[in-house]
């Protein structure tokens, strides 16, 4: 999610993380995207068991650690340092990915470029020269995972929107993301279209249709 001035109400970060794990039920397998998805882990509610697992290789994992009691040895695949919980463990990346693919996941937490209104997910490359050479993980993510969850502002630095009718980046995944947590919105991708779930407050309906091309509909 990228950093941006923006001049309507909008939810931080750690809000839209914390709306997130408000949804992850408990006894969940849960994997959390690079990035932004990560801090969700920070906000899971004590009362619910939730399996944070990571592709490459942990299973078991808790919030971050303190600043000073980090261990690099200890890390999640985006190289940041995470914490283990009693019985979290440790295995073979192929495992990991066999447990992706196998359907094994309940929710997947992913960043994003672009989503389109039947649900393509675009998040690995912009296309650009310099971009990353390849998906990684996120495409088994998304098509392996029960239900896909994504993090992302509503629109770019520049003021593009990035929930659209059709994705113009090269895409991760087809119709396979569910509901999408935005700074201004909380959106289910259904058959029926788009509902809006939850709007942050100070932001119309009108003004919320304003930033994105797909027609929305207001299920609160």
């Amino acid at each position: 999610m990228s950093e941006q001035t923006v001049t309507h109400p909008a939810w931080t970060r750690d809000q839209i993380a914390a709306r997130v794990a408000q949804d992850i039920p408990d006894g969940a397998v849960v994997n959390l995207g690079i990035g932004a998805p990560t801090k969700v882990a920070n906000h899971l509610p004590a009362d619910r068991e939730v399996i944070l697992h990571s592709e490459n290789g942990v299973i078991g994992m808790g919030p971050a650690p303190a600043k000073g009691e980090e261990d690099y040895d200890l890390i999640n695949a985006g190289k940041q340092p995470v914490t283990l919980l009693p019985g979290g463990c440790f295995f073979h990346h192929a495992d990991s990915f066999a447990m992706m693919r196998g359907g094994h996941l309940d929710v997947c937490v992913l960043g994003a470029f672009q989503v389109a209104a039947n649900g393509d997910l675009a998040n690995w490359s912009t296309g650009e020269p310099d971009s990353i050479p390849a998906v990684g993980g996120a495409m088994d993510l998304a098509i392996g995972a029960k239900k896909t969850y994504v993090m992302m502002d509503m629109r770019t630095k520049t003021g593009e929107p990035k929930f659209v009718q059709e994705c113009t980046y090269p895409l991760t995944g087809v119709n396979c993301v569910s509901r999408i947590y935005t700074d201004v919105a909380v959106i289910d991708i259904t058959k029926e279209g788009a509902k809006v779930v939850d709007v942050v407050e100070g932001l119309s309906f009108e003004d919320l249709q304003s930033l994105t091309p797909v027609k929305l509909i207001d299920a609160r």
